[in-house]
């Protein structure tokens, strides 16, 4: 009984039962579990853990597989906006209401999930789950460039060149994205001696520290935090720290507080 479980877990909860017999699995032993109430047939051919996600059970079912930024919530990577309508990924072309369908062959790799996501949502949420997947899963960039070389990607390539193999979180991201658009020099991850790395740099003059409660609610993590910003200080290293909020929801303002604070800089020079 152990074997299908392992394999089903291998499949995130939901497997059709070409891949339980693949593995090895008799169709005994899918009986015999679904009689404990180990194993359940979600629809024909298809089946489930009793604590799969119902979002992959539901999928599965149709049947397809989660993709673009569907398939990146699954996984864990970075996500931008959860889409309104669920993206999967199908080996035809009939489609399905309530769903985007996205014509693709066989089980989607994280690099088709990448590809996918850039060449669908807008830049900023396509480039947040291409450097997730770069940071957090090792998705080597040779790959993207590869898989992008056609001439209708040009768009998708200029992305993947954004994409920083250091970036510590997607808020860093996000803030490097939009001092970027807005003209800016940005480094990433500059490290700052007795510091550590901070998280941007812009124009060599302004630091920037991105903070969210999601990352720094710990009392370790607090008290890191303005260790790290005291340092700064002292250095002469003038540090501004934005919010999650605040470049997601308010990045026009964002960009007019980094061009005030470079402005006041040249002025006391």
């Amino acid at each position: 009984m152990r074997k299908i479980i392992e394999v089903l877990e291998g499949f995130d909860g939901v497997a059709r039962a070409k891949y339980l017999v693949a593995a090895g699995v008799p169709a005994s032993q899918v009986r015999l579990a679904m009689s404990q109430g180990l194993l359940m047939r979600v629809s024909r051919g298809v089946y489930a853990l009793p604590d799969a996600s119902p979002v992959l059970t539901s999928i599965r079912s149709l049947p397809a597989e989660p993709t673009c930024v569907t398939a990146a919530i699954i996984q864990g990577l970075w996500v931008l906006h959860e889409p309104v309508k669920k993206h999967i990924a199908v080996t035809h072309s009939r489609k399905y209401p309530g769903y985007i369908c996205h014509r693709l062959p066989g089980y989607p790799s994280v690099a088709d999930i990448v590809v996918q996501s850039l060449r669908c949502l807008p830049d900023l949420d396509g480039l947040v789950i291409a450097e997730s997947a770069v940071v957090t899963r090792g998705l080597q960039l040779g790959v993207l460039r590869q898989r992008l070389a056609g001439r209708n990607n040009e768009r998708e390539r200029l992305l993947v060149e954004q994409i920083v193999p250091q970036s510590q979180s997607i808020i860093e991201c996000v803030a490097r994205y939009h001092l970027r658009r807005a003209g800016f020099h940005v480094e990433s991850q500059v490290n700052v001696p007795g510091m550590g790395h901070l998280d941007l740099m812009v124009d060599g003059r302004l630091g920037i520290e991105t903070d969210g409660a999601g990352f720094h609610m710990d009392q370790a993590s607090f008290e890191e935090d303005r260790r790290r910003w005291n340092v700064t200080t002292r250095l002469g290293v003038p540090t501004l720290v934005v919010s999650y909020r605040l470049l997601t929801e308010r990045p026009q303002e964002f960009i007019a507080m980094v061009r005030d604070a470079l402005a006041r800089l040249n002025m006391a020079a």
